[in-house]
């Protein structure tokens, strides 16, 4: 659309250029056509001017108009600088806070645990003192007391003097009894036992296959451990254990087992990389920080497998956490390591507890599953506890499933992975295995190997090349220390 400026300028340049023709053609007498070409002439030249003129102007116009949008951009790009510098400063505040707060949470947390172990310090020591009393108030013998004839006039009774304690009291040489032989119990023969096991490198492992269902494929291998004694009799861990935490042994045989694992679990991998292995761990381990170090550093060494070992604990260890198996727990997720939790008598879990902290497996025996009493007194139906559990990230195993039958009640329930002796039984992991295809065993040697073939002891001693489980088992000692000490 034409402007109004624009027509007038129009106008008043043919009105020049016509009255500069008629004041030709009056005043100084040219003719009608030279008149005309003139102010022809002189419109054009007014026209051309005006064009340029106006160019010129919008021109100007336009870098006025660039440098007004240039102005405009360095400003806001200067108010987004600067909010960019409030965002930064408010961030590293809260960041300072955060890393402020959780060293305070460390510190208390770390006095807690010092409390708590001085506390234990001070039960033990007031309990053998305890038992010191009690042993030499039993051994002290009491003196005949012979009543003699009181003075007529007796004088006033002396003081009572302090107690001694009994280590002081007089004794005369005819009364003290000679002591008696100490009395071997069945926990000193079994801590014996343990002792000389873990000494001698005397740790079984014994892997039982965990499997898909219903299509029965293995997928992880549980360890199990066992324990020999001089005569090779297993001593199960039902047996062992409790000895071993009081006697603050668990932390060894934990380190052991967690070693033969990683090896185990390194072979399986040649063959199969979806494959895994659950390592179970117990309570005094997760609790002594000079027995978690030891493990913790070897773990830390094999962090590229940690997504294939499974660390399994007891669902009682999981309820009673303090600070320092917290920490721990949380030492081991950092590093990339899931849990698993076996043992679990009840239903009253909390699935987003658990997955925070870092639970991916939960193992609940098939017994507990198909028991209606159980899921009427829980707050979870067994029927929606793995739809419940995989909203969370983790796996529902059943566990000690011995029947057909088992495995079809839970198929129901939606069970992806089932263990029990139906499928396999616990084999033990010998160092003559390994050579098991190429010649028959020995049975009265090793009688703990059956002589039918197994397709899970197949599956994990198919491999014929030469490793530590196939050297003789005092030469895997040597061999194992010598590679310990090159380490």
């Amino acid at each position: 659309m034409i402007r109004i400026s624009t027509i007038f300028v129009g106008i008043c340049m043919v009105l020049v250029a016509a009255s500069l023709g008629m004041v030709l053609f009056t005043v100084v007498g040219l003719s009608g056509l030279q008149s005309s070409i003139v102010a022809l002439t002189v419109l054009t030249l007014l026209i051309l001017f005006n064009a340029v003129s106006m160019r010129a102007r919008d021109r100007s116009n336009v870098h006025q108009q660039i440098d007004d949008l240039s102005r405009g951009t360095g400003d806001l790009a200067r108010q987004v600088a600067e909010f960019g510098r409030r965002l930064a400063a408010m961030e590293g505040k809260i960041v300072s806070a955060n890393s402020a707060g959780q060293d305070r949470v460390h510190a208390v947390m770390g006095e807690i645990g010092e409390l708590g172990s001085l506390v234990r310090q001070l039960a033990g020591s007031v309990a053998s003192h305890d038992d010191i009393l009690t042993s030499a108030w039993q051994t002290t013998p009491t003196p005949a007391i012979t009543p003699s004839p009181a003075p007529l006039y007796a004088r006033a009774p002396d003081p009572i003097p302090a107690l001694l304690p009994f280590a002081d009291l007089p004794l005369s040489a005819p009364e003290v009894m000679p002591p008696s032989p100490p009395v071997a119990t069945p926990g000193d023969t079994l801590l014996v036992k343990v002792k000389n096991a873990i000494e001698a490198n005397r740790i079984d492992i014994y892997l039982q296959p965990i499997v898909t269902l219903p299509q029965r494929k293995v997928r992880f291998y549980e360890a199990v451990t066992r324990l020999r004694d001089e005569t090779d009799t297993i001593i199960t861990p039902e047996s062992f254990i409790g000895t071993a935490e009081s006697a603050g042994l668990m932390g060894r045989i934990d380190h052991a087992v967690i070693l033969r694992c990683m090896q185990v679990l390194r072979r399986l991998m040649v063959r199969n990389k979806d494959v895994g292995v659950f390592c179970n761990i117990a309570a005094a381990t997760l609790r002594s920080e000079s027995a978690f170090a030891q493990v913790l550093d070897f773990l830390e060494a094999n962090r590229a497998l940690a997504a294939s070992f499974v660390l399994e604990f007891k669902q009682a260890t999981f309820r009673g956490l303090g600070p320092i198996e917290s920490e721990h727990l949380a030492a081991l997720a950092q590093r990339g390591f899931r849990f698993s939790i076996d043992n679990v008598t009840d239903l009253r879990i909390e699935p987003r507890d658990l997955a925070d902290r870092g639970v991916r497996f939960l193992k609940v025996p098939a017994a507990l599953l198909l028991d209606h009493r159980q899921g009427a007194s829980s707050d979870i139906d067994a029927a929606d506890l793995s739809d419940l559990l995989g909203r969370f990230g983790i796996d529902l195993i059943a566990e000690r499933i011995e029947g057909e039958r088992a495995v079809v009640d839970l198929l129901d329930f939606d069970v992806r992975f089932g263990q029990g002796f139906l499928f396999a039984a616990p084999r033990p992991l010998r160092p003559d295995a390994a050579s098991a295809t190429a010649e028959a065993p020995d049975t009265a040697k090793s009688p703990a190997i059956r002589p039918t073939p197994d397709p899970v002891a197949q599956d994990i001693h198919v491999s014929k090349r030469p490793s530590t489980f196939d050297i003789p088992r005092d030469q895997t000692r040597a061999t194992g220390n010598a590679a310990l000490v090159r380490r």
